[in-house]
């Protein structure tokens, strides 16, 4: 007998839900007629204008082609647009009905936004010169602007803008410790609204050229039907385990963070199935929301498809987003799976009972012989992908593009044939007396990974751009949209015209939610360039450099956790794109610096990824987390009972950017090998899971308190194997400045190049640094050699050398180059080169300690077993 969740769960019903992610991601006002009309094929057009933009035919036509000013201005144009026509001005305005005033004021933004598109040749003809009609148009603009914020993002987003303006312009006559020039309004609307210096600046550059897209490419994932594929292959993979469905909550989350970067629409995706079961499995309400709740936030920092502020770190940290994907993959993959060891060991502390029956009992060889070849199988056949694909295109050359196309279509009607023999999956987990059978389910869907994988393709293999890549992706899954429901009807022999009506229905309706899910991101991205605007005018970043050094008296340890708490304030009234900006732009060049001078080399991408990873915690946090408050809505507990459980489940996730601060190879750089690759997934993982069983105080059994503080110690040694190393030989040997091109000619592709500097900061204050930079290999067809390949390599970074004798200057560092990011200083003087310690013990030997001491507690626990009864298992109801 079947019994659908629903059946014996109080709480929201689907209408609700649908109007809490609307609220949160959308706007929440549906309107009929011709202004409904209006709203949706104004998110339409905007998905086709990114779509266009994204593409090579405006530049193979030699058609619409809009250059980066114009873009980013139509962007936040039809932004502003849509915002005010789909976000109410209070909680208590009508939501199906367009007031006169909105649909002025939509049109008044709309003017405003697009101002720099709509009048580009004459400002381009008097930079800096604004008119009175380029005055009042911007200081309209930039109101309308804080308003939209205001209704899409919330008072405090809106408040920290209008403060920052506020800042630029009454410089004068504030103490002396905040004071600056001032700026008259001429100079402010023109720095804010006519140039990219200000809300046209690179946040929302990243949001036209990357961050739509992909969000564009999530929501037709999501509409037609990958979450739902990928949330029952979880079921049927795990839903058989002891605690399964919230073990189905994590992996189901973790899927839909590959394409979703959505917060509380993946909270409600899965939740509103899992939250339910996880109540009925024993967990209890808060536990359920919480671990929900915790497994969905966590899909931001999931790749391929991350959050929005992952697009800006391309800009900001000045790498490939393939780089950005290598060094978040380890993190966020260890992230899910502490959690999910945690929500096992709940199970265990809590006594509970799988809520369905396996197929069949295996033995452990079984199991591991099963996902053995599971894991086997899966790698080969990504070989063979990789090998046909590469094959192909060296035999056809140009051709080869054809060729790929269509196998790729030859394969997904061969998948969707093989689909059309097994009943549509429903839209909704039910329990049933055994599991569902698990390939049947994994079989129903698998042409959802072919968009996938070109995304991944075009990025790791062909190395398109982001913005490219996600475009061939979306194109597939445009054309998968429209054909799967009428091939599947044909293959099942049913009537096709239908199944062509509701597919082109969804198509046209995902790209009316990619634009509606977009508003608030670009809002953000455009408030955002607003604030960083007010600190370049205003030269506060200096001041909060200076501020910073003092607070944390030199100590790097004590800046990271003012860091982190100021990015968990902010949280509380910001999303997660824009708090990373602010941050971003404020702490992540201080970090590096104070890092520089206290000896460490703290890579740039490892302080974006500390304040990112401290931005999304703030949908956990209470009071103010929505995530928290979807999950809530769901479990009925009380959302600050929920907000601080899942502070408990996400301290695995908070533990991480510190560690990976002190030891960038949990951010697999510096990488060397095969084997140190091993070495670092494997105590990296473990050290996850130590640390889930030391936060929870339960591992084979419950923890005494020394156990827990042996625990800590483990996850210490593991997270960071260096610590102890250090007490037995240094990392880096010094060696001359005079030897520079000689290490530089031994040192391997992307081998850091570290150096010691000492000069005259801009303050005039003698210092001393330690920075480093990682060199790439030289170019394909360079002949190079010696002292020339050496130059040549720094070069490629922005780094020029000038010998003085004995003596080495750094006579050039270009702007906005690696070198300079990383904090090179030009004039100042080359004391010395460290290399890596050749009599230095492997890093890896910390490993042994560390283990002894788990086998240890393991050991005692297994004797305080025997003793002491377990807790009694809970049945699920």
């Amino acid at each position: 007998m079947t019994n659908n969740i629903k059946d014996n769960d109080t709480g929201p019903d689907a209408a609700e839900l649908e109007q809490l992610v609307a609220e949160a991601d959308q706007g929440g006002r549906e309107v009929g007629g011709i202004t409904g009309l209006v709203l949706f094929l104004a998110a339409v057009l905007w998905s086709l204008f990114q779509l266009w933009y994204a593409s090579p035919l405006p530049f193979t036509l030699n058609f619409a082609i809009f250059n980066d000013t114009e873009a980013r201005a139509l962007h936040l144009g039809i932004a502003m647009f849509i915002a005010y026509m789909a976000y109410p001005a209070r909680k208590s305005s009508p939501r199906d009905r367009m007031p006169l005033h909105d649909l002025v004021l939509a049109l008044m933004a709309a003017f405003c936004g697009s101002y720099l598109y709509l009048f580009y040749d004459q400002l381009a003809t008097r930079p800096g010169i604004p008119t009175q009609m380029d005055v009042i148009v911007a200081c309209v603009g930039l109101v309308l602007l804080l308003e939209a914020t205001r209704r899409s993002l919330g008072a405090p987003m809106a408040i920290l803008g209008t403060v920052f303006v506020l800042y630029s312009f009454f410089g004068p006559y504030l103490p002396d410790a905040l004071s600056h020039r001032g700026a008259s309004i001429e100079r402010l609307m023109s720095h804010m609204w006519l140039t990219t210096e200000g809300v046209y600046g690179v946040a929302l550059g990243v949001s036209v050229s990357y961050i739509f897209i992909f969000v564009l490419f999530g929501s037709l994932l999501d509409r037609g039907g990958a979450g739902n594929y990928m949330m029952q292959v979880s079921f049927a993979l795990l839903g058989h385990l002891r605690g399964g469905p919230a073990k189905v909550a994590v992996a189901s989350s973790a899927a839909n963070g590959l394409v979703s970067g959505s917060s509380v629409a993946n909270v409600v995706t899965t939740g509103i199935f899992t939250i339910p079961l996880m109540k009925r499995a024993g967990y209890g309400a808060v536990r359920a929301g919480a671990i929900e709740t915790s497994a969905s936030v966590n899909g931001q920092i999931m790749p391929p498809v991350m959050g929005a502020a992952a697009f800006l770190m391309i800009e900001y940290v000045g790498i490939p987003y393939t780089d950005i994907i290598k060094h978040a993959i380890l993190p966020a993959s260890i992230s899910y799976i502490a959690l999910f060891y945690m929500v096992h060991l709940e199970a265990l502390k809590l006594g509970l009972e799988p809520m369905t029956a396996g197929m069949k009992p295996k033995t452990p060889t079984q199991r591991i012989a099963g996902w053995g070849m599971g894991i086997a199988g899966t790698a080969i056949f990504m070989s063979l992908v990789y090998w046909i694909g590469t094959g192909i295109q060296k035999i056809a050359g140009e051709s080869a593009v054809w060729i790929l196309g269509i196998l790729l279509i030859a394969l997904y009607i061969w998948l969707l044939r093989g689909a059309s023999k097994y009943p549509d999956l429903p839209d909704e987990i039910s329990i049933t007396d055994s599991r569902p059978e698990p390939w049947p389910t994994v079989r129903s869907g698998l042409y959802f990974l072919i968009p996938i994988g070109i995304l991944v393709w075009c990025l790791t293999i062909e190395q398109l751009s982001p913005g490219l890549s996600a475009f061939w992706g979306v194109m597939s899954m445009l054309f998968l949209m429209a054909t799967q429901r009428p091939l599947m009807a044909l293959f099942r022999r049913q009537a096709v015209m239908p199944a062509v009506k509701t597919g082109l229905e969804d198509l046209i309706g995902g790209l009316h939610d990619g634009a509606r899910n977009m508003v608030g991101i670009a809002i953000a991205c455009g408030t955002a360039g607003l604030i960083v605007g007010a600190i370049t005018l205003t030269g506060l970043g200096l001041r909060m450099t200076a501020f910073v050094e003092i607070v944390s008296m030199g100590s790097v340890l004590i800046m990271l956790f003012f860091t982190a708490a100021v990015c968990l304030v902010l949280g509380l009234g910001m999303p997660t794109t824009a708090n990373y900006i602010l941050m971003a732009t404020l702490m992540a060049p201080v970090v590096v610096e104070l890092g520089a001078q206290n000896g460490m080399i703290i890579p740039l991408i490892a302080v974006h990824m500390f304040v990112f990873y401290f931005g999304i915690m703030a949908d956990i946090t209470p009071p103010v987390g929505l995530a928290t408050f979807a999950a809530s809505a769901i479990s009925g507990a009380h959302p600050l009972a929920t907000g601080i459980q899942g502070v408990i489940y996400a301290s695995r996730t908070a533990v991480l950017p510190f560690m990976f601060i002190f030891n960038p190879l949990l951010l697999l750089m510096d990488v060397g090998s095969w084997f140190e690759l091993v070495m670092v997934i494997g105590g990296a993982t473990l050290a996850a899971m130590t640390f889930s069983a030391a936060t929870l105080g339960w591992f084979r059994f419950k923890c005494s308190a020394l156990e827990v503080v042996a625990l800590l110690a483990v996850t210490f040694i593991l997270f960071r194997p260096d610590w102890l190393i250090n007490f037995i030989a240094p990392k880096y040997v010094e060696r001359p400045a005079t030897e520079v091109n000689k290490v530089i000619s031994e040192m391997p592709h992307n081998g850091r190049f570290i150096a010691v500097i000492e000069g005259m900061s801009v303050e005039g204050d003698d210092l001393v640094k330690t920075v480093g930079v990682a060199l790439p290999e030289l170019p394909e067809g360079s002949d190079a050699t010696g002292d020339a390949a050496a130059m040549q390599r720094l070069s490629s970074v922005g780094l020029m050398l000038m010998p003085l004798g004995d003596d080495l200057q750094i006579a050039n560092v270009r702007f906005g180059s690696p070198a300079r990011r990383a904090g090179w200083e030009m004039g100042w003087d080359i004391t010395g080169i460290m290399i890596p310690n050749p009599d230095r013990p492997s890093e890896f030997m910390s490993y042994i300690p560390a283990i002894l001491l788990l086998m240890l507690i393991w050991w005692r626990q297994g004797l305080r077993m025997k003793r002491e009864p377990k807790p009694e298992a809970i049945k699920a109801v």
